[in-house]
């Protein structure tokens, strides 16, 4: 049975979870659903809750099996250990991810839940938790709940991410790259010529 499972589609999967037709939910994503399960026909407050239930336990099981200390050293890496926490969140996340000396992830925090299409971060605040660890250098990550990591025109002209390079300069924890983590797919500011 669970091998069947495999094949299924995420509409699918939700809507026997959910003991309603799957067309009900057809053509859509599962942070869109997330995001406002009561505007699915025949899901109710009593569904909606088991569905953050759920939500909230698969948050629960991946915080307790990260891969313990992955090597980041490419965005790709980053984009591979980032994806599964951020894909489902309805609202922009801003983490960090702390690196040692041989780019082994030492901590992951989240410094900023935002809306659905930005998140307020304070350089203070990024360098403060970064100071709390024994890190080297860091790779800032945020997530695109609408899937698409292309960087919209505030990544690209907002000063934060230069304020943030120049600030990791300063502390002498430099900042590799910025990573934007969508459905599935990401964007490096770094491989896109944002961050020298």
């Amino acid at each position: 049975m669970e091998k069947d499972l495999h094949s299924e589609s995420d509409a699918a999967l939700l809507a026997t979870l959910l003991d309603i037709p799957a067309k009900n939910l057809s053509c859509k994503k599962i942070s869109a659903i997330l995001s406002a399960p009561l505007s699915i026909k025949g899901v109710g407050v009593k569904k909606a809750s088991k569905l953050y239930a759920l939500k909230e336990v698969v948050r629960r099981i991946m915080e307790e099996q990260p891969i313990p200390n992955p090597i980041l050293q490419s965005p790709k890496d980053v984009a591979n250990y980032f994806i599964p926490l951020l894909i489902h969140e309805s609202k922009e996340h801003f983490m960090i991810a702390m690196l040692s000396t041989k780019h082994h992830l030492i901590a992951a925090p989240t410094i900023s839940i935002g809306s659905l299409s930005a998140t307020i971060v304070q350089p203070r605040e990024v360098f403060m938790e970064a100071l709390r660890y024994p890190c080297a250098s860091i790779i800032l990550v945020h997530n695109h709940p609408s899937g698409d990591p292309e960087p919209s025109r505030e990544d690209i002209s907002v000063t934060l991410t230069r304020k943030l390079v120049k600030s990791g300069k300063i502390l002498d924890i430099p900042v590799l790259d910025h990573v934007i983590i969508g459905q599935n797919r990401f964007c490096s500011m770094k491989m896109r010529g944002y961050i020298r």
